[in-house]
């Protein structure tokens, strides 16, 4: 990492780290897109991928406009939120659920990136660089968009879709706790009649 100066060294680092980090999502969608069940959350994340290239070339006009080189540094926070939602994701059978954690996981990255672009949005402000903290504004708001849209699904019917078949589930582990009871007590109650009828069959003792 180099040396951190100065608020533009913070912000030039900041844009590095952002860069890299809608790379990262620009493989990470399509992967979503296509394990999504439900085809409004699909076709959400493949609007989100084709808003993430378009941010992907805002920050390239950015470092165009501070004479900097487009190459990126590597991101360890968005290369964590997608490893943890992968293995999140992974661990579900269900589809509604699948849905469900798939939506958590990338309003955990939305979250994030609205927190990075609100940061070198307000430092380009203070810095003078009007022309990029007004590219940085257009991404925020973009992502703040999609992050309510994620929301709206979520409320509308997956979490609900997801809560109903937990709910299933519980009634058949109830039922089959039953049978298993049932079935219990029907064996023993053959038990017993069988002792009872060797207990006749024994010749008694005089």
């Amino acid at each position: 990492m180099s040396s951190m100066d100065s608020l533009e060294d913070l912000l030039h680092d900041e844009i590095k780290d952002i860069y890299d980090a809608e790379k990262q999502l620009t493989k990470a969608l399509p992967k979503l897109a296509k394990k999504a069940s439900n085809d409004e959350l699909r076709e959400a994340f493949e609007a989100h991928l084709g808003e993430t290239e378009t941010h992907i070339e805002r920050i390239e006009r950015a470092f165009k406009q501070l004479g900097m080189p487009a190459r990126g540094k590597k991101c360890e926070g968005m290369q964590h939120l997608i490893a943890e939602g992968n293995d999140m994701i992974a661990d579900c059978e269900d589809d509604d659920t699948r849905d469900a954690v798939m939506i958590a996981a990338a309003q955990k990255v939305e979250h994030y990136e609205i927190a990075s672009y609100g940061t070198i949005r307000t430092w380009a402000n203070l810095l003078g660089h009007q022309k990029l903290a007004a590219l940085f504004e257009e991404t925020l708001a973009e992502e703040k968009a999609a992050d309510l849209k994620l929301t709206g699904i979520a409320e509308s019917f997956v979490n609900a879709a997801a809560a109903r078949d937990d709910g299933e589930e519980e009634e058949e582990m109830e039922t089959g706790r039953g049978g298993q009871r049932r079935g219990a007590r029907g064996g023993s109650a053959q038990q017993a009649g069988r002792t009872m009828a060797a207990d006749r069959d024994r010749p008694r003792r005089r």
